[in-house]
């Protein structure tokens, strides 16, 4: 086998059917199997394209090595990437080497990581187990990569960068296991664990580390129905309860774990028969009708959420000018008016309306993007309240809804009906319908659909992100949601060739009492 390396990728000569390493500078980047990952060319060649989160670091020079998981040398030379001037270098903002994880994100693996924050992981993850078994009442236990190093040499995999739990639900039906995975994240909050809740069976425990960043600890259901065990993420088929529990201890550098009865089963389940065979470029291969299951009962609703997240992470530190049609509603507001920015994104244009004097509330269902706004605000010196919203959920929505009721802001949004299902959009009328039930305008920007061929309306680097909707389902809409729409435009601006830009009130409902004396004369008949 040999390697071949430019600004595409790499270029595979032979079978191509074990994992490929690479590394930059003596620093591992990536891996991949470039029999699968690959694009076959002629004379059994195989190109494999650079993983689609490291285009912004390949312009400069490297030392380039690729070396099968055994340790044979493949490819070993300086290159030049892009322009070719300086050294390629990746890493995060404190300058700690980053690497491209199993699901495709960059990540913090744990070869770079020191013996102290190592130490610092495992310990949070056990009392993560402790919390999870002793004060939820559930039956958790260690899983995934981190059974996998605990059962292989007792370390962590040097390429992972999580840690993963799991727990047995007794719960058959899929509403009362999600019910369940809610009373879990409730009492771990109440714990003092930071969450982020994922979908409806699964949630991260965000732990901070000494080397400021956070490790993320997975909490995944597990659960038996229609003759299948089903454990998120995503897999499914054939496994005995008696191979989970009873637990039985596994140990991981010294600390001792909860790990599932069978753990050879287990692993065998998740990672098939060659589990003990180190490869860094596994992927998993879930059967289909199980992720249309899982899907359909506890997902669907955050599919984009790490497209945004490493959209946002990507531009972190961008100075931004406020939009457009930022400028133009500022222009329109009272001086004592409370701004709500719903998608607010990194807050280019809730930052405008702070800096005109305004109260402003910046809602998003991105935690980098919400950072973002917060950093912004206090380096300038202005007061953002940034808050998570999920428009797909109605507890956020119903919870949101209920506490600006008694603000009478004015609503604003820019590019958000794009972003949304038309469920969510849906909850969002509904959202609007409540925080302006005694008063207030809902001022919103979107990308419209229109005659002749109109670019993508979301970012260049992920066109997908956003849909342009055509201007009459949207006032359908909003019309059936009770509102009613004082304006719309249909313009070309500096950012997109059409926009519709609207301002929607939701009149309050007036209640007619019959009279009294009418009513009796009524029922006297």
């Amino acid at each position: 086998m040999s390697v071949a390396v430019d600004d595409a990728g790499l270029t595979v000569t032979g079978p191509g059917d074990v994992p490929l390493l690479v590394s930059f500078d003596g620093a591992y980047v990536w891996s991949t199997t470039p029999a699968r990952d690959g694009v076959r060319l002629r004379q059994g060649r195989a190109q494999v394209a650079w993983p689609p989160v490291l285009a912004s670091f390949l312009d400069g020079r490297t030392r380039l090595r690729v070396a099968q998981a055994d340790g044979t040398v493949l490819y070993d030379a300086e290159v030049a990437l892009g322009a070719g001037e300086g050294r390629i270098s990746v890493v995060d903002g404190q300058g700690h080497p980053l690497s491209v994880d199993k699901v495709g994100h960059l990540a913090r693996a744990f070869a770079d990581t020191s013996a102290t924050v190592r130490e610092e992981i495992l310990t949070g993850t056990a009392r993560a187990l402790e919390d999870l078994r002793e004060e939820a009442g559930v039956e958790a236990y260690l899983n995934y990569g981190a059974l996998l190093g605990a059962i292989r040499d007792g370390r962590m995999l040097a390429h992972d960068s999580d840690t993963d739990l799991c727990y047995l639900s007794f719960h058959r039906d899929p509403v009362d296991v999600i019910r369940e995975s809610y009373r879990v994240e409730r009492v771990m909050r109440d714990r003092g664990w930071d969450v982020l809740r994922m979908s409806g069976g699964d949630f991260k425990i965000l732990l901070p580390l000494s080397d400021g960043r956070l490790c993320h600890i997975d909490v995944f259901v597990a659960f038996h129905t229609a003759g299948r065990f089903f454990q998120l993420g995503n897999r499914s088929g054939q496994l005995d309860r008696s191979s989970i529990l009873p637990v039985a201890p596994v140990w991981l550098h010294g600390h001792e774990f909860p790990g599932p009865a069978d753990p050879e089963a287990m692993l065998r389940f998740v990672y098939g028969p060659r589990w003990r065979t180190p490869d860094p470029s596994f992927r998993y291969a879930d059967p289909p009708a199980g992720i249309r299951r899982l899907d359909g009962w506890l997902r669907g609703f955050r599919t984009d959420m790490p497209a945004w997240t490493a959209h946002h992470q990507e531009r972190a530190g961008q100075s931004e000018t406020p939009s457009e049609f930022g400028q133009a509603v500022a222009a329109l507001l009272a001086p004592d008016a409370l701004v709500v920015d719903l998608g607010a994104g990194r807050g280019r244009d809730a930052l405008h309306f702070a800096r005109r004097g305004h109260d402003v509330r910046a809602y998003d269902f991105s935690r980098p993007a919400l950072a973002q706004v917060r950093r912004q605000a206090r380096r300038a010196g202005l007061t953002i309240t940034a808050e998570r919203l999920l428009l797909d959920e109605l507890r956020f929505v119903a919870a949101t809804g209920a506490q600006l009721a008694r603000s009478a802001p004015e609503l604003y949004s820019r590019q958000l009906l794009g972003c949304l299902t038309p469920h969510a959009r849906g909850h969002l009328w509904r959202l609007a319908r409540m925080a302006t039930s005694e008063g207030g305008t809902f001022h919103l920007e979107y990308a419209a659909t229109g005659p002749g061929r109109l670019p993508a309306a979301g970012p260049a680097d992920s066109p997908d992100l956003v849909s342009r909707l055509d201007p009459d389902l949207v006032v359908r809409e909003i019309t059936a949601s009770g509102g009613v729409v004082d304006d719309q435009q249909l313009l070309a601006t500096g950012e997109d060739p059409r926009v519709a830009r609207l301002q929607v009130r939701w009149p309050r409902a007036v209640r007619v009492v019959p009279d009294r004396e009418e009513t009796t004369h009524v029922r006297a008949q």
